[in-house]
């Protein structure tokens, strides 16, 4: 420990401890001299003083300068999830663009199109796992983050404020031992001059003994207070002294290291957010490599030949192509042999023909027939097509007697609640509906048989090949029904230079069939829109947003609000097909109603 009187003298020349600079920077003493205890103690202490205030503000500096990377990296992560979410949101909205709308449901049955429905579901998934990204930085990493960030900054606003008071403290100390130290400087220079004039006043005969005794207990009592001062000052000095030694060897080194403690685990927590960064992604690559799974082994269900199979299923009619035209010779005065799939079979074997049934269905191929029209048996249509339509009608019927039936056993029980419960209902009041409900069972199943009947005969007149007759196509019989030319087609023949002839009719006659075939073609819509009409099965339910008069012919009138049932979808043209009930259908515009198609129903069917 250094002694107090050199101390004392080095601090008389009234030097601060921010101001010993220029004690150190006198040139050094040679290498052989070493410090002596003064020196050293005053370089520990100008170390130590620069290091409490110059250090405290760097610290403040860097420290503030981590929280402020911590904020930064926090908005960093904030941008990355919504961007996550952006691309989601994207995502999912391409997905759904490309779903498949109501009136495309038939696309199902092919696997190429059920592989990309897949393939957008799956991408609809893959879009979920970056909304799970995106959730995941949010709450494991900005919140945290967020919560973390307003922990630090009150943890070193607390630290430094820790500091700055035992700054202020110590410097408050200081200032104090400085006021001590003048004051025993003065005391101690009072008591010199006292002690001075003292003995002046005793060395003078001319002064008088009291003036003398007066001046030696005036040097006393500035002797006492110097001493006093003294005392003061030592004591002051020991407990600065042991202040001081506390403040730079105990509390501003605890404050340091809290300081160090908190920047380290400020530095181990940026640590765990960069791997959780990562660890987000990770965690996903899984569920994401399933939907590209799925993606694959969606393409790689495609069956090329099943759906040309269904192509081929849908429109395949049932008809056999026609013979071969067998050669009609001219040349024997009239005389023409004539076959039976000849483009000029007589008239008087096609007349008959003409008004039967069967001629209804040779004309199909080439003749589009009034939609009004329609039999009851569907044979205006093609075998096949034929036979779908009959086994549609009797799938229906089937339907509606179970729900007659269902609706028989509920009444059947009800009476028998009733039986056994009179207060709850009359037993007989439910008779007459049940009566109702017998008849209706009864008559479908009637209707039902006839069917059946036209569908095993559809089914046993399909052979592999059918006779020649019913091969033969609507416009030969057209042609062949033709009357004939009138007799200068005789004398045209004779006439010919080289004995050809082409036959041609005339142009009456030519404009007369042309009348008779264009009306039919005129008046019918689509190919097999007339397959359509026979009560067409119900493929949804369809409400009205606005009203509409239908005063055009084959429309509807319907009112806002309305709950209507769907039986044929819109196909481009701007109208849906609706029906009331049995006795009321027709046409309305598409963008008038709000149309809910049931997915199990498979909706009308154009057949080719």
């Amino acid at each position: 420990m250094m002694m107090h009187e050199e101390l004392f003298d080095f601090l008389s020349r009234q030097r601060s401890v921010g101001s010993l600079r220029w004690f150190l920077e006198e040139p050094d003493p040679p290498s052989a001299v070493p410090l002596t205890p003064l020196q050293e103690y005053l370089q520990r202490l100008l170390e130590m003083k620069m290091l409490s205030s110059d250090q405290f503000d760097n610290l403040e500096k860097h420290t503030q300068w981590g929280i402020d990377f911590v904020e930064k990296y926090t908005k960093f992560v904030k941008e990355r999830s919504e961007i996550e979410l952006n691309y989601a949101r994207q995502m999912r909205n391409l997905s759904k663009k490309y779903q498949p709308k109501k009136k495309d449901e038939d696309e199902n049955k092919y696997t190429w199109c059920r592989a990309f429905h897949s393939t957008l579901n799956e991408l609809n998934d893959y879009a979920g796992q970056h909304e799970v990204i995106a959730e995941n930085m949010m709450s494991q990493i900005i919140a945290e983050l967020t919560r973390y960030s307003q922990e630090i900054k009150t943890e070193r606003k607390t630290h430094f404020h820790d500091g700055r008071k035992a700054q202020q403290h110590i410097e408050a100390g200081w200032k104090q031992l400085e006021s001590c130290k003048r004051k025993f400087e003065r005391d101690c220079k009072e008591a010199d001059r006292a002690q001075q004039y003292f003995e002046k006043m005793d060395a003078d005969i001319n002064v008088t003994k009291a003036d003398v005794e007066k001046a030696r207990q005036q040097a006393q009592m500035r002797h006492q207070m110097a001493s006093d001062s003294k005392s003061e000052y030592s004591s002051y000095l020991q407990k600065f002294n042991q202040e001081q030694n506390e403040h730079y060897y105990t509390i501003i080194p605890n404050i340091f290291q809290k300081i160090q403690a908190m920047e380290e685990k400020r530095i181990e927590r940026m640590g765990e957010s960069l791997k959780t960064f990562a660890e987000v992604d990770r965690q996903i690559l899984p569920i994401i490599g399933k939907c590209l799974d799925g993606m694959t082994q969606a393409a790689e269900s495609i069956e090329s030949k099943t759906d040309s199979s269904q192509v081929i299923e849908s429109y395949k009619s049932g008809f056999e192509p026609p013979g071969d035209v067998e050669f009609e010779d001219y040349g024997q005065a009239m005389k023409r042999t004539v076959s039976e799939t000849s483009l000029t079979n007589s008239r008087s074997e096609n007349k008959p023909e003409r008004s039967s049934k069967s001629k209804t269905k040779t004309l199909w191929p080439f003749i589009k027939k009034n939609k009004g029209s329609n039999p009851e048996d569907f044979s205006h249509l093609p075998p096949e097509q034929r036979r779908k339509k009959l086994q549609a009608k009797i799938d229906d019927i089937n339907k509606d007697i179970q729900k007659e039936m269902d609706q028989r056993d509920a009444l059947t029980k009800m009476k028998e609640v009733y039986i056994k419960n009179p207060q709850m209902g009359d037993p007989n009041s439910v008779d007459p509906r049940l009566a109702e409900i017998a008849h209706n069972i009864e008559k479908l199943q009637v209707e039902a048989q006839k069917f059946e009947g036209w569908l095993a005969e559809v089914e046993g007149r399909m052979p592999v090949k059918s006779d020649t007759s019913r091969r033969t196509s609507t416009v030969y019989e057209t042609q062949n029904s033709t009357p004939p030319t009138n007799n200068n087609c005789a004398q045209d023949r004779e006439s010919s230079p080289d004995g050809s002839y082409t036959e041609e009719p005339s142009s009456e006659v030519q404009t007369s069939n042309e009348s008779k075939v264009q009306p039919e073609t005129a008046e019918s819509g689509d190919e097999f829109d007339d397959a359509e009409e026979d009560m067409l099965p119900t493929i949804g339910t369809c409400k009205a947003l606005y009203p509409f008069e239908g005063h055009n012919e084959g429309t509807i009138a319907i009112t806002e609000g309305e709950l209507l049932y769907v039986i044929e979808e819109d196909k481009g043209d701007g109208w849906t097909r609706v029906r009331r009930n049995e006795e009321e259908e027709g046409y309305v515009p598409t963008s008038y109603v709000e149309v809910f198609l049931d997915s199990n129903a498979k909706g009308a069917i154009t057949y080719i």
